[in-house]
């Protein structure tokens, strides 16, 4: 699979290079610096490269989409036209300082991102764990018990492949539903965060759903 990473921070990075280590195409775009994309690129150690936003969006299959909110207008008016494109976001919407939700309780970031690119095939993923966690579930993909990771969207296909993507990374993907339930798994994350970031024990935090 070709994946473009828009957003090339503490989640776009490690997602991008697992992503890469796991055989598919990854181009990184959208930092600070492009010694900073050129950098990942090559220490991704698999088919990644550097790219503009124009670049890693429209020469991918799915394209991940993690920016922070603030930063959402610019990124997209870098990339053009994005219908079609499977967009998975792990975008939450927070305010500046990141204490509080700006969308929430009626709506959720992913369907305003759905309003402001209505053509393109949005799902909800990977923004219900932190980013410490991520090399540590990849180097243990193989173990039989793996950690749950919660998806939504309305477009089947999309789905698919954030699934896909999901497992690639070393997750058992559960899906949630359509994307109205990023109402739901948006303040989750926050909650995750809280345990992660205030809690004991360290970042290095994952949840697993079991049915008994």
């Amino acid at each position: 699979m070709r994946v473009g990473i828009l957003g090339s921070g503490l989640m776009g990075a490690k997602l991008g290079t697992l992503f890469a280590r796991a055989g598919h195409e990854v181009v990184f775009s959208y930092a600070q610096s492009d010694q900073k994309l050129e950098t990942l690129a090559r220490e991704a150690k698999g088919k990644a490269r550097s790219g503009t936003p124009r670049e890693a969006a429209h020469e991918s299959d799915a394209v991940l989409l993690a920016v922070h909110w603030s930063r959402m207008d610019d990124v997209l008016n870098q990339t053009g036209d994005l219908s079609g494109k499977v967009i998975v976001s792990c975008s939450l919407p927070m305010n500046a300082d990141n204490t509080e939700l700006v969308v929430a309780r009626t709506s959720s970031g992913s369907e305003a991102l759905a309003h402001r690119i209505p053509k393109a095939r949005i799902v909800s993923a990977f923004n219900t764990v932190p980013s410490e966690v991520l090399f540590g579930v990849f180097e243990s993909r193989r173990k039989a018990s793996r950690p749950s990771l919660v998806y939504c969207g309305d477009d089947p296909s999309g789905k698919m492949l954030a699934a896909q993507l999901i497992r690639d990374v070393g997750f058992n993907p559960i899906d949630a539903g359509a994307l109205r339930i990023a109402r739901y798994t948006e303040p989750f994350g926050l909650l995750v965060g809280q345990l992660a970031y205030e809690g004991e024990g360290g970042p290095e935090l994952a949840y697993r759903f079991e049915r008994f």
